[in-house]
C-alpha cells in the first residue's frame, strides 16, 4: 500500500498552508484516491521482549513548534562536539553534544524544511519558501540568505567553497559558501506525480552525487556542474501514475569506492563511484532509506520491514518484520546495533548481526521521520514534534 505518496506537480513551489495541508492529507491517507482499492494496513502492535541493552535518555531539548505529518527533512548535524538542529517555526540551535547545554539560538522567522548541515564553521538550512540561510557555527549570527527556485526538502551538502542544495522542482544548485551567490545549477525533469521529499546530495572528492524524482542518479563536477556520469537507475513502469513513481528520495551512502542507493518502487543498488557502473541490484523499494557499516547495508522497506544485506554482494542476512507498517525511519548503525524510529516516537534497537530486538525507548509521542545521528557514543534524534533527544547505552560492559 502506497501510504505516503504525496502529489507533487511539475514546477510547483511548495510552502502555502493549503498545499502543505493537501500534501499531509495524501501522505496520511494513501493512494486510494488515485484508483487503488487497497485498504491501509494497520501498524504492527509492539511485541513484548526482554531487553538486552540499557538505553537511557541523556538529555532532551524543545526546539520549536511541531511539524507533525509535514514530512520535512529536519535532521541533526554535528561537528563532533556540538550538535545543531532546527524547527519548522524557524529556530536553529546549537547544543553541547555531551551535556545538552545550549550555545546559541537563532530565530530565522522562516518555515524551515531542510537541514541543518555544517562544514568549516558554517551552518546551512533551507525553507519551504525556497530560502537558503547560512549561519555562523560559533554564535549563530547570519552570514547570508538567498532564494532558490522552490522548497528545500533535503539537508544541503557543504564543502569549503560551495553549498549544494536540492529543490523540489528537480534542481541541484551550487551556491558560493561565502555570499550565497549562484555558481551553477542543473535541472532534471520532474514527473507530474512524485513522492514528497528529495534526496540530499553527497560530496565525494571533486564530485557531487545526487538522485532525482525521475529515477536518475548522477555525478557532477563540483567546480562547474558538468556531468561525470548519470544512469537511469529506477525506470518508471506501470499503467498508472502511482505505479510509475520511481523517486530517489532516500539518502545516498558511500563506502570506499562504492555508492549505495535505493529508490521508491525500484531497487537497492551498489555502483562504482568512478563510473556509475552497477555492481549489483536487489528489488527492494524504500522511501525512508538505508544505513551502512563496514560489512552490511540496512534498509527500511516501504512496508517497514528492516533488512540487512551484505555490502559486497547484496546477499540478505536477516529480515525483521516486527515493525510492519509502523513507517520506520532510515536505519542508523550504533555500536553493534542498528536503530530505527517510527511513527509513534519509538526508537528500536536491533542486533546488527542477527536482527534480534535489543531495546526500545520512546522519544516523546511524535513521529520520527529522519534517521538518527550517532556522535561518539551518543545517538541523537529529532521528532516531528520539534524536540531533540540524546540517548546513550548504559549497559554494563560485562552484559553487552
Amino acid at each position: 500500500m502506497k501510504q505516503f505518496v504525496a502529489s507533487c506537480l511539475d514546477g510547483c513551489r511548495w510552502g502555502t498552508g493549503l498545499l502543505m495541508a493537501l500534501v499531509c492529507m495524501l501522505t496520511l491517507t494513501g493512494c486510494g484516491m488515485f484508483g487503488g482499492d487497497e485498504e491501509i494496513n494497520a501498524p504492527a502492535e509492539l511485541v513484548k521482549f526482554k531487553p538486552t541493552l540499557r538505553i537511557k535518555k541523556a538529555w532532551s531539548k524543545n526546539l520549536g513548534d511541531s511539524a507533525e505529518n509535514l514530512r520535512l527533512a529536519l535532521v541533526v548535524a554535528s561537528d563532533g562536539t556540538t550538535v545543531f538542529a532546527a524547527a519548522h517555526d524557524g529556530r536553529v540551535a546549537a547544543f553541547d553534544a555531551d551535556s545538552g547545554k545550549r550555545h546559541w539560538l537563532k530565530k530565522t522567522k522562516l518555515p524551515l524544511s531542510g537541514g541543518p548541515a555544517i562544514a568549516d564553521d558554517v551552518v546551512v538550512v533551507g525553507s519551504s519558501n525556497g530560502d537558503v540561510i547560512a549561519l555562523d557555527a560559533a554564535d549563530g549570527h547570519e552570514h547570508w540568505r538567498t532564494a532558490v527556485s522552490s522548497e528545500v526538502l533535503a539537508a544541503p551538502a557543504l564543502t569549503s567553497d560551495i553549498v549544494l542544495v536540492r529543490t523540489v522542482d528537480g534542481k541541484l544548485v551550487a551556491l558560493d559558501i561565502n555570499d550565497g551567490s549562484e555558481v551553477w545549477f542543473i535541472q532534471q525533469s520532474v514527473p507530474r506525480l512524485s513522492v514528497r521529499g528529495t534526496g540530499e546530495p553527497v560530496v565525494v572528492g571533486d564530485a557531487v552525487i545526487c538522485g532525482f524524482d525521475n529515477g536518475k542518479l548522477a555525478a557532477y563536477n563540483l567546480s562547474d556542474g558538468s556531468v561525470l556520469w548519470d544512469i537511469l537507475l529506477s525506470p518508471p513502469s506501470g499503467r498508472t501514475e502511482v505505479d510509475r513513481l520511481s523517486d530517489i528520495n532516500a539518502s545516498i551512502r558511500v563506502v570506499g569506492d562504492d555508492v549505495y542507493v535505493v529508490s521508491y518502487q525500484g531497487a537497492l543498488s551498489a555502483l562504482a563511484i568512478e563510473s556509475g557502473q552497477v555492481l549489483w541490484t536487489r528489488e527492494i523499494s524504500s522511501h525512508s532509506g538505508i544505513g551502512v557499516d563496514f560489512n552490511n547495508l540496512y534498509v527500511s522497506r516501504d512496508d517497514s520491514d528492516l533488512i540487512a544485506l551484505s555490502r559486497r554482494a547484496g546477499r540478505e542476512i536477516w529480515r525483521q518484520d516486527s515493525l510492519s507498517y509502523r513507517d520506520i525511519s532510515a536505519p542508523t548503525p550504533f555500536g553493534s546495533s542498528v536503530v530505527v524510529g517510527d511513527y509513534d516516537g519509538y526508537l528500536h534497537w536491533f542486533d546488527a548481526a542477527t536482527g534480534v530486538l535489543q531495546d526500545r525507548v520512546r522519544a516523546g509521542g511524535e513521529r520520527i521521520t529522519t534517521a538518527p545521528l550517532v556522535v561518539n557514543e551518543t545517538l541523537f534524534v529529532v521528532t516531528d514534534g520539534g524536540k531533540l533527544f540524546a540517548f546513550r547505552d548504559r549497559t554494563p560492559k560485562d552484559e553487552s
